[in-house]
C-alpha cells in the first residue's frame, strides 16, 4: 500500500478536531424510549468505538450527531470550538448507497462533484486510493460490475475523500473478507487521523484495532459502559497479546452487559 497520504498534508482537515458533546439527550421513537438523559462524550481528534447489541441504538446516535433526526429529540448536542456541523461531517452508512450512473471513480469524488469542487488533483489521489484498496483495474467501471465487498471499499473512499474534521461510521467494514478488512482498516486509520470518528461496529477485534476508545451500549434506554482504553496507537496488531486478552475482557462486558 501508498504512504503517500497523510492527515497533515489533507488542506480539508483542521489540526484540531472539536469533540462532540451530548448533554441530556433522550430520543423516542413512537411506542419505544431509545434514550433518556444520556451524557457522552466523543474526544476530538480520537476514533471512538461504539459496540453492541442490534436495535440498543448506535446508529440512531449516529444519525442524531448528524442531525438528520430531529421529531423525538431533546436535550443538547453541541460540537467545541464553535464548530457547526453542516459541512463539517462525513457520513458512512451500512449500504454502499453507489449511483449505478456513475463510475467508480466518479463516485468516489462524489462530493467534490456536486460542489464544484473537482480538478485533475482530486481525480489523480482518488485514483490513488483505489489503487491502494486493490480496486485500480476497476477505475472506470460501473458499480454494477463490482461484487458487495468491492462496492463497500468503493463507498469508504467516497467517505474518506471528503476529508471532514467529524467522522460518523456505520459499520463500514462489515461486507469485506478478513484480509480486505484489515487493509481497509489501515488505510482509514491512516486518513483519518486527526479527525474525530465514531464507529458502530459488531466486531470486538475491530473496535479493539482502531478504537482510542471502546464504549459498550446495551439497554433500552440505552446506557454505555465505561470506555474501555486499548494500548497503542491504531491500528494495533490483531495478533498483539494485550490486543487479544483485551479482546475476551470486551466479550466479557457484552455478556455481562446482555444478561437481564
Amino acid at each position: 500500500m501508498h504512504n503517500n497520504f497523510k492527515t497533515d498534508d489533507q488542506p480539508g482537515l483542521p489540526s484540531t478536531a472539536p469533540s462532540i458533546r451530548l448533554e441530556q439527550v433522550a430520543f423516542a421513537y413512537p411506542g419505544a424510549q431509545i434514550f433518556h438523559s444520556l451524557n457522552f462524550t466523543v474526544t476530538g481528534g480520537q476514533w471512538t468505538c461504539l459496540i453492541g447489541p442490534s436495535g440498543c441504538g448506535k446508529s440512531t446516535l449516529l444519525r442524531l450527531i448528524s442531525g438528520t433526526l430531529h421529531e423525538g429529540f431533546s436535550g443538547v448536542i453541541r460540537f467545541d470550538d464553535g464548530y457547526d456541523r453542516q459541512g463539517r461531517t462525513a457520513w458512512m452508512a451500512q449500504k454502499d448507497l453507489l449511483l449505478p450512473w456513475l463510475n467508480v471513480v466518479d463516485n468516489v469524488c462524489l462530493g467534490a462533484r456536486l460542489r464544484n469542487e473537482m480538478s485533475d488533483q482530486k481525480k489523480k489521489r482518488a485514483i490513488s486510493l483505489l489503487e491502494d484498496a486493490g480496486l485500480g483495474d476497476y477505475v472506470h467501471a460501473l458499480p454494477s460490475a463490482l461484487s458487495g465487498g468491492m462496492r463497500q471499499r468503493v463507498a469508504i473512499l467516497r467517505t474518506l475523500m471528503e476529508e471532514r474534521p467529524i467522522i460518523l461510521m456505520d459499520e463500514p467494514f462489515s461486507a469485506l473478507d478478513a484480509l480486505t478488512r484489515l487493509k481497509l482498516q489501515d488505510l482509514a486509520a491512516k486518513l483519518v487521523g486527526g479527525a474525530t470518528v465514531l464507529m458502530v461496529t459488531h466486531d470486538p477485534l475491530e473496535a479493539l484495532r482502531l478504537g482510542h476508545s471502546v464504549y459498550v451500549m446495551t439497554g433500552r434506554p440505552a446506557r454505555l459502559s465505561d470506555p474501555l482504553i486499548p494500548p497503542g496507537i491504531p491500528p494495533r496488531n490483531p495478533g498483539d497479546p494485550a490486543v487479544i486478552s483485551m479482546q475476551a475482557e470486551l466479550i466479557e462486558r457484552l455478556e455481562r452487559r446482555e444478561t437481564p
